[in-house]
């Protein structure tokens, strides 16, 4: 079949403010499992330009392909565009399959197809497998109910089949690499750079994080055959930045240490981000010399408070000792630090929002990023949090960059002041500024310049858009009538035993 990927533009800040555009690796990663299995297959990165719709339209019409695939890595926020979109494609190509997949409809299939019946079939969990399985049914005419991992209608009705099995062999299907041109791919300034993922899913239990049950269990690829792969990147595609898409990736010491003494032994000079968790770096202390010689410049540390009562009601798992000590121990070996601060898990007050300033320069992070608490309605934290207002209806706001839900104890205005404070006094701070001018080590020197720069972008860009663009409510709706009954019932996507090959029940929507 031909089969048309696209990446849908996206309006997120982060997607719109740097020069700067990784590839779609969702997409890339589905696409190389269907190159395999004989399909044509095409990729349109509508995020260069980005494109408008009416060009994406065109240039869909233009390929006119048999089955159009959807998916993005800012699921919740980008399901409007795709949704356009898709219904656009839909109206100019009848013939063709609409496909969807992602975080967000993976969890919201009977939402999706309830409300749009441009949509045909939608991809829960991961979908190397289901994906190729899926465009065989279709080409054979069979019926979707052999396949494990779909939503579709059945007798008009939203319906399911059962959960796809988790891969167990991550290294069974291969990245689809050729659909994308190396050089139109940049980070950290302009370097050449790709999206990875050694493992998928993390053992923790936070109780806000979206990512944890889509992925079901924590898996990594052979840490060799991941080093070489990363190591042929660099050489016959130029790639110099490679960004870790891990939920978790040293969730194992053992497995961590094969993979970084296996790319140091391909000697390729690489800059390596991506995020982790501060009690795992303060457990690998006695081997962050190999995370500096691998590559590893920084990591975010998914801290999100400083509070400990706070941690506590997130089960975050970690501690405030713990967050100090690691963001020391990466400086210590020449790994910058970013910590992750989320406002709003509780109805703060300002005296709440002064302690968290003092505990973050305490903390003495290189860079910070403030988000907003985004609730998913398959994660346990939208229980608790499913009576709060709602401020913001539109859903492409809901990226962890604008504030959604209302407190009690001051107007979003103030938020925003509060937010914007905190980020300026890290940021612009004594020490900050001469790691960023005149700290001798010219690599670290250039990462602080380039973040600092987006940070700079982002920051007005925010205000702006707060003040003139977005429009807020204060009578909206409470959380759970916003986006319906809680899903944490159903937070796993996927199930942990083997594919079963015989016909498969069909769960009513």
């Amino acid at each position: 079949m031909k089969i048309l990927l696209v990446n849908a533009p996206h309006p997120a800040i982060g997607s719109r403010i740097p020069d700067d555009h990784l590839p779609p690796l969702g997409l890339l990663a589905v696409g190389g499992p269907l190159l395999d299995a004989g399909h044509q297959v095409q990729l349109l990165d509508a995020e260069f330009g980005p494109l408008s719709e009416e060009e994406i339209l065109a240039r869909t019409v233009a390929y006119g392909p048999d089955a159009i695939l959807y998916g993005h890595s800012g699921s919740t926020s980008a399901h409007p565009i795709i949704s356009r979109l898709s219904r656009a494609a839909a109206g100019a190509l009848p013939e063709a399959w609409v496909l969807y997949g992602g975080v967000f409809p993976t969890y919201h299939w009977r939402d999706i197809l309830q409300e749009e019946p441009h949509i045909d079939v939608i991809v829960r969990g991961e979908g190397e497998e289901t994906a190729v399985r899926l465009l065989a049914a279709l080409e054979a005419g069979e019926p979707l109910r052999t396949v494990p991992g779909l939503a579709y209608r059945e007798h008009g009705a939203p319906a399911a089949t059962v959960p796809a099995a988790v891969i167990k062999d991550l290294d069974a299907y291969r990245i689809g690499w050729e659909l994308i041109d190396f050089r139109r791919y940049s980070y950290w300034g302009g370097k050449r750079a790709v999206v990875v993922q050694f493992s998928r899913g993390c053992p923790h239990l936070c109780n806000y994080c979206g990512q944890r049950g889509f992925w079901t269990k924590w898996r990594h690829r052979d840490p060799k055959k991941f080093a070489a792969e990363l190591a042929w990147l660099h050489r016959e595609h130029g790639v110099e930045v490679i960004n870790f898409a891990d939920e978790n990736p040293t969730s194992s010491k053992k497995v961590w240490r094969e993979f970084l003494e296996a790319l140091i032994a391909e000697n390729v000079k690489l800059i390596l981000v991506g995020s982790t968790r501060a009690d795992d770096i303060v457990r690998d202390a006695d081997i962050l010399h190999l995370y500096r010689k691998a590559g590893w410049t920084r990591f975010l540390l998914g801290m999100e408070n400083t509070d400990e009562a706070t941690l506590s009601l997130i089960k975050k798992g970690g501690t405030t000792t713990e967050d100090r000590e690691a963001i020391r121990l990466l400086r210590e070996h020449g790994i910058l630090s970013m910590a992750t601060w989320v406002a709003g898990f509780e109805e703060e007050t300002d005296r709440d929002y002064w302690r968290g300033l003092r505990q973050l320069l305490s903390y003495d992070p290189d860079q910070l990023q403030a988000l907003y608490v985004t609730p998913h309605r398959w994660t346990p934290y939208f229980r608790l949090a499913k009576d709060r207002t709602v401020i913001q209806l539109d859903r492409s706001r809901w990226d962890y960059k604008h504030q959604v839900l209302a407190t009690r104890h001051m107007p979003p205005w103030r938020v925003l002041l509060w937010v914007k404070f905190i980020e300026a006094a890290v940021q612009l701070r004594p020490k900050a500024l001469w790691r960023t001018f005149l700290q001798r080590d010219a690599r670290l020197r250039q990462s602080m310049r380039w973040y600092t720069e987006m940070g700079r972008r982002v920051f007005a860009f925010e205000v702006k858009n707060f003040f003139l663009r977005d429009r807020r409510v204060e009578d909206g709706p409470m959380l759970a009538d916003f986006w319906g009954a809680p899903q944490d019932a159903e937070e796993n996507s996927m199930v942990r035993v083997g594919l079963r090959r015989e016909p498969l029940p069909v769960v009513p929507g």
